[in-house]
């Protein structure tokens, strides 16, 4: 993956969400048809959106029949560690103590989410002995 030089917004990361998902190559209109619920948009609109998406090279467009199939050149994971890292940066200090206390105060996480978090810190763990 090259450097990501910036950030999603909140539409742009829908669709590279619908196409992470996808798992291959899709056209507009699959894009369309998946977020219709989330955004009613145009096909033109959609299409603008790839367009971009293009552009700052998060996709790559080729050309099949009378239409374009769009394939993601930042994967999903790539794409959440770059957040990630930025978020704890941001946010939290680079304090990830001081991010799981805010959400678990906050009540976005429980007590089961802790002890998921507990096994795989002794999972990670065991990996590197």
């Amino acid at each position: 993956m090259g450097r990501l030089t910036r950030r999603l917004g909140d539409a742009e990361l829908e669709i590279m969400q619908v196409i992470w998902e996808s798992g291959g190559a899709v056209r507009s209109t699959y894009v369309q048809q998946q977020l219709k619920e989330q955004r009613d948009w145009s096909l033109p609109a959609v299409a603008t959106a790839l367009s971009r998406l293009v552009e700052t090279g998060f996709l790559s467009c080729e050309k099949e029949g009378r239409g374009n199939l769009y394939r993601p050149l930042v994967s999903a994971a790539d794409y959440q560690a770059v957040e990630g890292r930025s978020l704890l940066h941001r946010l939290y200090g680079d304090s990830f103590t001081g991010m799981v206390a805010a959400l678990y105060r906050g009540k976005a996480i429980s007590r089961a989410d802790l002890a998921e978090l507990r096994d795989f810190l002794d999972e990670l763990e065991k990996e590197e002995e």
